[in-house]
């Protein structure tokens, strides 16, 4: 029996694990927190799963909460102009329904999921000096934990990295009391723009008490939703956010208006990271190699809401790779033909995510406004967030733009 470490118990790693483990795989998971202390630790994503990442979880039979999450059918754009009147306003249905699921609950879940199959679950802090120990004693270890020391040994990718420097500052509040939006009678994701100034995500979500809204706000660094760094009480971060939604979205403010409150003690983050590619596979001081997962090496902003997606699709790429490989030793090459089969797809994801966060060139508006007016483009876009892949073909060239608009306006 193949013996797997999994470092990390995020969304791809615990995925990837339970996946290996129906198969047979001896896996052993490696994090930093027990279920219970994540369970009832702080929030630590927004997340919008949609229907190609869910159908992962679904094939795996790790779909716990799909019938107690609240169904997103929607994602819709409004746009703020002069004194923070709405401009642009639409919402475009989804042809299969999203879902966001709190990681907390999650991965306490999936975790315990993990150990009570057999799995081995060891809670304890890793350094690379440990994965140096590590890479001798397991076929094959993957890094999928995203954040400190570890991420040190994969190096960044320029070529794929354009920025250096973090594009949003950003704070999220998970809320309960926020009222629903008058305009349809389906629950949807909503991005609002406001130009210059960042963008806020409203997310229907379920939480560890209950279904729930989740207010995410991005801020352009310098600017006046810059402003949560030193925030540390809850309350203070949601009476913030909600100052600065009557500011600057007023139509999101007033549903507000019959009162929120937080979710629970730990229902606020905030901070800021500059997006990255990095290389795919780690080098050990005494020699040996680890592959990178998920946002270890494709970490996007998540002004798209991609984060999640990407890890799903990474964990069942790896998945099948993993398979695949039979007997076969997990050498660097099985490594880096592994992670480019993933950047087959993340590359289209990376790409938009990058391109909508630097201000958008004059055929993206008459895009987005466009979908205002006629009903396939608003769909196109929101199920573009599902496949971010066809934005190649009508989003990013103002010729294929001009030609996809002419396709769907009306004659005359």
């Amino acid at each position: 029996m193949r013996r797997i470490l999994i470092v990390g118990a995020g969304q791809a790693g615990l995925q990837l694990a339970l996946g290996l483990q129906s198969h047979g795989y001896d896996v052993t998971v490696m994090t930093n927190r027990t279920a219970d202390e994540i369970r009832h630790g702080r929030v630590m994503s927004t997340q919008c799963m949609f229907d190609t990442a869910l159908q992962t979880e679904r094939d795996l039979g790790i779909n716990f909460w799909e019938d107690e999450a609240p169904r997103i059918e929607g994602l819709g754009v409004s746009v703020s102009g002069p004194e923070s009147a709405r401009v642009i306003d639409w919402v475009g249905r989804l042809d299969g329904y999203a879902q966001s699921v709190d990681q907390r609950l999650k991965m306490a879940g999936w975790l315990d999921a993990f150990a009570q199959r057999g799995g081995q679950v060891v809670v304890h802090g890793v350094a690379v000096s440990d994965l140096d120990y590590f890479s001798r004693s397991y076929d094959l270890v993957l890094v999928a934990a995203g954040k400190g020391e570890l991420v040190s040994m994969f190096g960044r990718d320029a070529s794929r990295s354009p920025y250096d420097t973090p594009q949003r500052a950003l704070a999220v509040t998970y809320v309960h009391g926020l009222g629903p939006r008058p305009e349809h009678d389906f629950r949807a994701v909503r991005c609002n723009l406001v130009p210059g100034v960042g963008e806020l995500f409203v997310i229907p979500g379920l939480t560890v008490s209950g279904p729930c809204d989740i207010l995410f706000w991005e801020g352009v660094p310098g600017g006046p939703v810059d402003v949560f760094g030193d925030v540390r009480d809850p309350q203070e971060q949601l009476r913030i956010t909600l100052d600065l939604m009557r500011t600057f979205t007023p139509w999101e403010y007033e549903r507000a208006a019959g009162g929120v409150e937080l979710t629970d003690a730990g229902a606020t983050l905030s901070g800021r990271y500059a997006p990255v590619v990095r290389n795919a596979v780690g080098e050990l001081p005494g020699g040996g190699s680890v592959l990178g997962v998920a946002d270890v090496v494709v970490a996007n902003d998540p002004i798209t809401g991609q984060g999640s997606n990407n890890a799903a699709k990474c964990a069942a790429v790896y998945l099948a790779a993993i398979l695949e490989h039979g007997d076969k030793p997990f050498d660097r090459d099985f490594m880096q033909g592994a992670f480019d089969r993933y950047w087959d797809d993340a590359q289209h994801v990376t790409k938009w995510t990058n391109a909508m966060l630097a201000p958008p060139p004059e055929h993206v508006l008459n895009l987005i406004g466009a979908a205002g007016q006629l009903p396939p483009v608003a769909h196109r876009f929101a199920n573009g967030f599902n496949n971010p892949a066809d934005f190649e073909h009508w989003f990013y060239d103002p010729e294929k733009a001009a030609a996809y608009l002419g396709s769907v306006a009306p004659a005359g």
